[in-house]
């Protein structure tokens, strides 16, 4: 009796072990959070609907997307419930730069949530002024860069500057350099995923690979032996993030099956904020700001589009570079198909970033 409890103790203490693993806890995560995605997708669109949370199309737009009109909205919740659940069932609770991601992630959602809701379901166009979008979007920003300015003074990595393809090109940012850095990173990012989520499943995948890739920094930068071997700066406990990015592309991943063309759910800014500032957050802690900007391209260029048409319309009285802001309208005016712009847009994210993870090695 006493030898079969041992051997039981000791099949546990094994299991224990296994499930301690950075790698396999995040594979484990983005298969939960793919399979959470799945089995609560169908109820969350039934919800949305019977709720009458649908899409308003605009008017001036691409005539094609009228037929969208009354899509349900919102459904980024799904994810968010989903990169939650997940994170609290895998991640490692005691670590500070998780729980970080995860609120800044949260905050985000919640204010991409109350726009969204005072568009849909109280009727308001405006939603959420632009300003005060962004004075609630900078109050988290900012907090989220002091949090982890504070965090820098026990680990002086995270304060400096990494230049991708050059070992040893380290810029040390100071306190304030940091915050500046690091707000400008998360808010950017957020938005620019925001402004791209247009089509039918085109801002949703360069998410997933994104996240996924630095869900591979994350693992290096965690790692003492792989961040020295490779050149990158040791970051102890970021290597936890990785669970983090393993939930979001599964999630991610999830949100997909529903929102491929043609979509029976739209994420809305609930969905695109939290995940841009999810993926800008991360970027941070890893120290792959610019490893972000070269994989998230077609998130730079969608809102480059954007800046370049206002100041170019401003300036000139009323002409235009693109036939409509932001590019992908640009591209379904020329006449490509929806599902030829969103398509083209996952080939270029791939390429761009597998040539971020190519930093790795490229040193």
């Amino acid at each position: 009796m006493l030898l079969e409890l041992a051997q039981w103790l000791a099949r546990e203490v094994r299991l224990f072990n296994v499930f301690s693993y950075i790698t396999l806890r995040a594979v484990l995560s983005c298969l939960t959070a793919l399979a959470i995605s799945l089995m609560l997708g169908p109820l969350v669109i039934r919800k949305l609907t019977a709720y009458k949370i649908g899409q308003s199309v605009r008017d001036d737009g691409p005539q094609t997307h009228l037929s969208k009109s009354g899509t349900p909205t919102m459904g980024g919740a799904l994810i968010l419930l989903a990169i939650g659940i997940t994170t609290l069932l895998w991640g490692d609770l005691s670590n500070r730069f998780l729980w970080i991601v995860l609120l800044v992630t949260v905050a985000f959602g919640a204010i991409g949530w109350i726009d969204d809701y005072r568009k849909v379901v109280r009727r308001d166009p405006k939603g959420l002024s632009a300003r005060a979008k962004l004075f609630w979007q900078s109050l988290v920003g900012l907090a989220a860069a002091i949090a982890l300015a504070w965090l820098a003074k026990s680990v002086p990595a995270l304060s400096q500057l990494i230049v991708p393809f050059f070992k040893n090109i380290a810029y040390p940012l100071g306190a304030f350099g940091f915050v500046v850095l690091t707000y400008f990173v998360i808010v950017g990012t957020s938005n620019a995923v925001n402004l791209t989520d247009g089509l039918d499943g085109l801002a949703i995948m360069p998410t997933v690979m994104i996240g996924g890739a630095l869900g591979i920094f994350a693992y290096v930068a965690g790692h003492a032996g792989f961040s020295k071997y490779l050149g990158l700066p040791y970051i102890p406990g970021a290597g936890e993030l990785a669970v983090f990015a393993g939930a979001l592309a599964g999630a991610g991943l999830g949100f997909l099956w529903f929102n491929a063309y043609p979509a029976e759910v739209f994420m809305g800014d609930v969905g695109a904020l939290a995940l841009g500032a999810a993926l800008g957050t991360i970027a941070v802690i890893v120290r792959q700001e610019i490893v972000l900007f070269i994989m998230g391209g077609v998130f730079v260029a969608e809102t480059l589009s954007v800046m370049i048409q206002v100041l170019y319309f401003k300036a000139t009285g009323g002409k235009r570079i693109f036939r409509m802001a932001p590019l992908h309208h640009h591209y379904e005016l020329e006449g490509w198909k929806e599902s030829q712009v969103v398509v083209r847009f996952w080939i270029i994210t791939m390429m761009l970033v597998l040539f971020g993870l190519s930093t790795l090695k490229l040193r």
